[in-house]
């Protein structure tokens, strides 16, 4: 209901898509985003639920199923990050990264792989990160959790593209989110993450909707178990 997830969600809703959304904080701001949502002329409806809990997954994907038929695609965007030098980072901070971050993708997954089976199609769009794949200093519980993802899309694709089901990650740099707003509105971090980037500055949710709305559509049906950075070409650049 915020960031990149509200970004893409608003993309797919313009282009005709009926959306299911989830939330974990404000009713007031979900129900407010299902009404611009619906505005398109699409069905919407936003689901207060935990994708780090099992049994909150299968529930979802259940009731989404019943109010909207079909499960066709799949983004799997909700992430946290609680920076800190291991030695301070207590287990509980460390166990609910993994649990947003990772975990919830496994829970979602299984939870909607019946349905797509049976439909013989679907693509789920995993979102990762710059830090599945570079190192950050004091940021060690996020970096893990980002490059598990990474493995464990790979992973899945190779177990269901016989049946049609293409599994990708999109993987982005610096965007610009309630999340990394701490770092853009520190004039030297801003400073140094800016150097890095080939384009020259921050993301922005809208960024993520071209190669989201290109992975969900039958124009990618030939793209499984990939990765698509839209990082600014951090990840490309030299000295």
């Amino acid at each position: 209901s915020r960031g990149i997830g509200k970004g893409i969600a608003e993309v797919f809703a313009s282009q005709g898509a009926n959306i299911a959304f989830t939330y974990r904080s404000s009713d007031k701001k979900a129900k407010a985003l299902e009404l611009e949502l619906a505005a398109n002329g699409c069905k919407a409806k936003g689901y207060k639920s935990d994708a780090s809990n099992f049994e909150a997954a299968q529930q979802l994907a259940a009731d989404v199923m019943e109010e909207f038929g079909s499960i066709d695609v799949l983004v799997n965007n909700a992430g946290i990050t609680k920076d800190g030098l291991i030695m301070r980072m207590s287990e509980e901070d460390f166990d609910s990264v993994m649990d947003i971050n990772m975990k919830s993708v496994f829970n979602m997954t299984k939870a909607v792989l019946p349905t797509m089976l049976k439909q013989r199609k679907g693509s789920i769009i995993n979102i990762t990160s710059l830090a599945a794949e570079r190192g950050f200093i004091g940021n060690s519980a996020y970096q893990v959790s980002k490059a598990g993802l990474k493995q464990l899309t790979k992973a899945l694709a190779c177990d269901w593209g016989q049946k049609n089901i293409r599994i990708n990650n999109v993987c982005p740099g610096y965007i610009k989110t309630p999340m990394t707003m701490k770092s853009y509105k520190n004039p030297k971090l801003k400073k140094i993450r800016d150097s890095r980037m080939i384009l020259q500055r921050w993301g922005q949710p809208k960024d993520l909707i071209g190669p989201s709305i290109f992975l969900a559509s039958d124009s990618s049906s030939y793209i499984t178990g990939s990765d698509i950075f839209v990082d600014g070409g951090w990840l490309t650049k030299g000295m």
